[in-house]
């Protein structure tokens, strides 16, 4: 299928004049995949939250700007308003610069335009022309709009987005979004409608559309390739992947793609001199976060490029065996913090892409090597910078509250569209697509819902073999690749006595477990699977000022106290002699939740050092 060519070569004319994939900024809103211009529309835009489906026509004459990509509820918005918003509208002028901005020109005729996420459901119109629409608050959708925009290269057009987010809808996938108008107990402020970046990007008229890289083995990917746009047949796949950390070209694969094929795999051996040794350098790790930058180039017949996108992977494995969690066949620690990804003045949305840098970097200071980001598919930007720093990384859906035919089918859509999308980033070890029960109140009993857990695993390991699959986070685990246990037990003693031994394991999961919960239902067995605790902490503690609402698991009396509860409680796991793993709740405080390790500006409640003492030990 394939041919190596193992000489080191200059830059083709396909992949001169991108940037390496693996050096960027943290800027471009699809980090796996680059072309060398784009037009950020993020900014002021006309925001309206109420009117029937016509009331733009009149041209937004109640409009006030708000600051796209923060939702009204935010203060970064410039709306601030935390009250239901069922339906929000957006008018944004497209300029001529914005298009050329975008790189339209003769060598990429055809315009598209891209939306991050907008909660729940988006519908999109340019000069009255409906676009389309989109269902899924956490998923990115893009549009052709080359034709919307007509032929005049110097006219302005308008671009409206109208987004419907009921609050009092449970089936939808919401994650920690709060049905009540105030936050209550672990629930947080909404967010609504366009909260990640929007953006255009010309192609040419048949285009690169998707890129997946698969971990085949230590030393082998294989790069899946959909295909956009009119192609005339014959073209040709050309893939380079160079170490920049090395200065070391790794191999050139070019293959014939077939006439009528959308979609194409290729499989790209990375052999490093037929040194076996060698290829541990190679292999990416939160020690070593090592990635390799990767130019994909779709040919003409006669070999002159068509379309050209920078990419960049990391060669790792994950698996399971003899009770422990493996990365790159070696049995790892997986030290994680429960991250919630809200911000006080932007919620879901980051208040900058610095800020993901940031959030990536602290977790690490604090002495985790891992993530848990929680209820929420968070940006591909700070799943970059997992990659480029070095973080492991769960992937989890957000919930839906209610167990319905609508319901299913809303999150399986979702989890199968989030799944895809991230699926080539390294730095996600893990999948969750359910959590502690929500959205299947009676698993323990209801053979229904037992079906439902079990097939959301199910479909996330036929999209995706190479990564375990936790089927409902927390208890009642009717299918799952690591069973793990959500276990607020403040008393380091007693939480030490819970996961001592394999007399405790086997107590643990034949009888109640913490919260009063089983921990395996639906006819699951103990097969040996790691067992990690996934939930633990969560210890308030306000050094600063007091809320009223202040909540947490227990609660300490000083920062002396604080961290004496902690390293406890870390004490207790590091003396289990089955625990694969752990993830502390939570990182930050986030609104009436102030059990976080950070306070909700991202600083640390007592030195970091004392922290990450606690965290690690050492």
């Amino acid at each position: 299928m394939s041919t190596l060519d193992g000489t080191v070569a200059a830059p083709t004319s396909a992949s001169a004049g991108l940037p390496l994939a693996t050096q960027q900024d943290g800027s471009y809103p699809r980090p796996q995949m680059l072309r060398e211009h784009w037009a950020d529309l993020d900014g002021t835009w006309s925001f309206r939250n109420q009117g029937d489906d016509s009331a733009w026509r009149s041209g937004f004459p109640d409009a006030r700007d708000i600051t796209v990509p923060f939702p009204p509820e935010s203060v970064a918005s410039g709306i601030d308003e935390p009250g239901f918003h069922p339906v929000v509208w957006y008018s944004r002028t497209l300029t001529r610069a914005d298009l050329d901005a975008a790189g339209l020109g003769d060598a990429a005729p055809r315009l598209v335009l891209h939306f991050g996420a907008v909660d729940h459901r988006a519908r999109v119109w340019i000069d009255g022309q409906f676009i389309g629409e989109h269902e899924g608050g956490h998923t990115p959708f893009a549009f052709d709009v080359t034709d919307a925009l007509g032929t005049d290269p110097d006219a302005e057009h308008t671009l409206v987005v109208r987004a419907e987010d009921d609050p009092h809808d449970l089936t939808q996938p919401r994650g920690k979004q709060d049905w009540h108008e105030d936050p209550h107990t672990i629930w947080y402020r909404r967010t609504t409608g366009i909260w990640q970046t929007v953006w255009l990007e010309a192609v040419p008229s048949a285009s690169i559309a998707y890129l997946r890289w698969t971990n085949v083995d230590h030393a082998t990917l294989r790069l899946t390739v959909r295909f956009a746009g009119v192609r005339t047949g014959g073209e040709r796949l050309r893939v380079e992947a160079r170490w920049d950390e090395h200065d070391e070209h790794l191999a050139t694969i070019e293959s014939t793609v077939g006439d009528t094929a959308t979609e194409f795999d290729v499989l790209v051996p990375l052999t490093r001199q037929a040194n076996g040794q060698a290829e541990d350098e190679l292999h990416w790790s939160p020690e070593h976060p090592r990635l390799v930058d990767a130019t994909v180039a779709l040919l003409s017949r006669d070999g002159e490029p068509i379309d050209t996108v920078a990419s960049y992977f990391g060669v790792r494995t994950v698996g399971i065996d003899g009770g422990a969690f493996l990365l790159n066949g070696r049995s790892h620690d997986v030290r994680s913090v429960l991250n919630q990804g809200y911000w006080p003045d932007s919620h879901l949305a980051a208040p900058s892409r610095e800020a993901l840098r940031r959030e990536v970097e602290l977790i690490k200071e604090l002495g985790f090597n891992a993530a848990r980001n929680h209820q929420k598919i968070e940006d591909p930007r700070f799943l970059y910078w997992a990659d480029r720093l070095g973080l492991l990384v769960w992937g989890e859906a957000p919930g839906a509250y209610e167990f319905s035919p609508r319901a299913v089918q809303r999150l399986m859509r979702e989890w199968m569209d989030a799944v895809e999308r991230d699926a080539s980033h390294p730095s996600i070890v893990t999948w969750v697509p359910a959590n502690e029960s929500w959205g299947v109140q009676h698993i323990a009993t209801d053979p229904a819902q037992q079906a439902y857990a079990r097939s959301l695993a199910d479909v996330t390991r036929a999209i995706d073999p190479t990564r375990p699959v936790i089927s409902n986070d927390g208890w009642e685990h009717p299918d799952s690749d690591i069973i793990t246990v959500h276990d607020y037990e403040g008393d380091g003693t007693r939480l030490a006595a819970t996961y001592a031994d394999d007399a405790a394991r086997t107590e643990l999961f034949h009888g109640m477990g913490p919260a009063d919960r089983r921990v395996l239902v639906g006819g699951a067995e103990d097969l040996g699977q790691p067992v990690m605790l996934t939930e633990f902490g969560g210890v308030n503690y306000q050094p600063g000022s007091k809320r009223e609402d202040a909540w947490g698991y227990t609660s300490a009396t000083d920062g002396d106290d604080w961290i004496t509860r902690i390293t406890a409680l870390y004490d207790a796991i590091r003396a289990s002699s089955f625990l694969a793993g752990s993830c502390y709740t939570q990182l930050t405080d986030t609104m009436q939740e102030t059990n976080g390790l950070l306070n909700a500006d991202r600083t640390p409640k007592v030195p970091i050092e004392q922290i990450r003492r606690a965290v690690t030990g050492h």
